[in-house]
């Protein structure tokens, strides 16, 4: 069930706020249990299993570790919650991958398994990697209701598709978290925000990138009309749902951390990743970076030590070498920044410049189904494909989404945000945002309602991860 879809809007979670406030708080993790297993059950009713599997494997081995007195003996819970969640991992989501590659090198013609991927696995278990892993630590005390738990895993807001909330930042407000109609318009107004940035810009660049695939009159000019739609399309996507997901757990007492700071006003490579998807790469600091040694160690070893962190990365998006690939070029990339002076010395614009660059290319291979096509893609950018400069059909594409790439470019950017905040701070114009904020926000729900009953073009791609 997507978050943008009608079912989701005026059914399901209408029907899931009245019963949720309408029960008493000894209750509410129970219906926000069985609510998330609903909702990830709607799509997949089989893959249910796996989910309470993973909360019945985890939580006991939170509790074994509980119990356990000798240091060796956690130890030995916590390597059973990583080797199974890591075995499922690459059963369902890598197994195929390395199937295929086998078969490549040597020949062989071992069966594909063929496995539907479970929505939202690498999400949900990274999750709770992190709480066997801090529970071992001694950062997170263990969590013995596996009603409570079993909420925390499933928790629909952020279950498909983050961000990636680790248990000890909502451990507290599992047991004990407050209710306002604050937090209820604020998380609302949030979900709505986060709806049109989805629906009215995302599902439109994502339009325009299928029109490019089935092109046959391509030109230099629409490859990289492409990748700017593109890269717009998967930041309006990621972020908007991430800003719904934010919204709706703070309309039920969560205050999830923030996964996106408006990464496309970076100045390097390092401050995009700084700004983007905030949430995994925290994850990978702290779970991956740090325990390897981080920048502590000599400096072959910490080559070695990033290059794993964005190989992992990579793996993380997709099993496929494209996104390996991906992975890879940002690592290089981070090195290259460290140590060439000259790229941390360009003016702010050159390097905003170059950042976005690499971000289109990395993109642009990102969303490549295969190997093949993000080298005729690449080679098309850069006029290596045989292809003319410049179409009629280009010309044509590019004044019908005008308006959207000049919405896009200035969405993408905090100014919109900062433009609000003023007027909201003034004496006059805040008693007139007051008013206005809603009938914006009434509208963007209208106009994403009218979008939705036509039918649209209404995909989310982090569905795949």
């Amino acid at each position: 069930m997507l978050f943008s879809s009608i079912p989701f809007l005026f059914y399901y979670l209408p029907a899931v706020l009245i019963l949720y406030f309408l029960v008493p708080g000894f209750l509410k993790n129970t219906v926000l249990l069985l609510a998330s297993l609903f909702f990830y059950g709607w799509g997949e009713p089989v893959y249910l299993f796996l989910m309470l599997g993973s909360i019945a494997l985890f939580w006991g081995c939170g509790m074994a570790m509980g119990r356990c007195k000798e240091q060796k003996w956690k130890k030995f819970w916590l390597i059973v919650s990583v080797v199974v969640s890591l075995a499922l991992l690459a059963i369902f989501k890598y197994a195929d991958f390395f199937i295929s590659s086998v078969n490549a090198v040597t020949g062989l013609s071992i069966p594909l398994l063929r496995l539907a991927l479970p929505i939202g696995i690498s999400f949900y278990t990274f999750q709770c990697l992190s709480y066997t892993i801090d529970v071992y630590r001694g950062q997170a005390a263990v969590q013995k209701n596996p009603i409570s738990f079993g909420a925390y895993v499933s928790l629909f807001p952020q279950l498909i598709a983050g961000p990636i909330v680790r248990y000890v930042d909502v451990a507290r407000e599992l047991d004990e978290r407050t209710h306002s109609w604050d937090n209820v318009a604020l998380g609302m107004r949030r979900f709505m925000i986060g709806l049109g940035k989805k629906i009215l810009l995302a599902n439109q660049f994502g339009e325009l990138t299928n029109i490019f695939r089935a092109s046959d009159e391509k030109s230099v000019v629409f490859y990289w009309i492409y990748a700017i739609a593109f890269t717009l399309h998967i930041y309006f996507d990621f972020s908007g749902y991430s800003d719904m997901a934010i919204g709706l757990g703070k309309v039920f007492g969560f205050n999830f951390i923030e996964n996106f700071n408006y990464p496309y006003i970076s100045r390097s490579i390092q401050e995009f990743w700084r700004r983007w998807h905030m949430s995994l790469g925290s994850w990978f600091r702290d779970y991956v970076y740090i325990p390897l040694g981080g920048n502590r160690v000599s400096r072959g070893r910490w080559i070695f030590n990033t290059m794993v962190v964005w190989f992992l990365t990579g793996m993380w998006h997709g099993a496929s070498w494209n996104f390996i690939l991906w992975g890879v070029l940002y690592g290089v990339l981070l090195l290259i920044e460290k140590f060439v002076p000259a790229i941390q010395k360009l003016p702010a614009a050159l390097g905003h410049v170059y950042v976005m660059v690499m971000v289109m290319i990395g993109f642009v291979l990102f969303n490549a189904v295969d190997m093949a096509q993000a080298a005729g893609d690449l080679a098309g950018m850069f006029g290596l494909a045989g292809v003319p400069f410049l179409t009629q059909e280009t010309v044509y594409y590019l004044g019908s989404y005008a308006v959207l790439f000049i919405a896009g470019f200035i969405g993408a950017t905090p100014v919109v945000r900062n433009l609000a905040w003023k007027l909201c701070d003034g004496k006059v114009s805040g008693k007139v945002m007051a008013i206005l904020e809603p009938v914006l926000l009434i509208g963007i729900l209208l106009l994403c309602t009218a979008y939705l009953v036509d039918g649209s073009f209404n995909p989310f791609l982090y569905f795949r991860f």
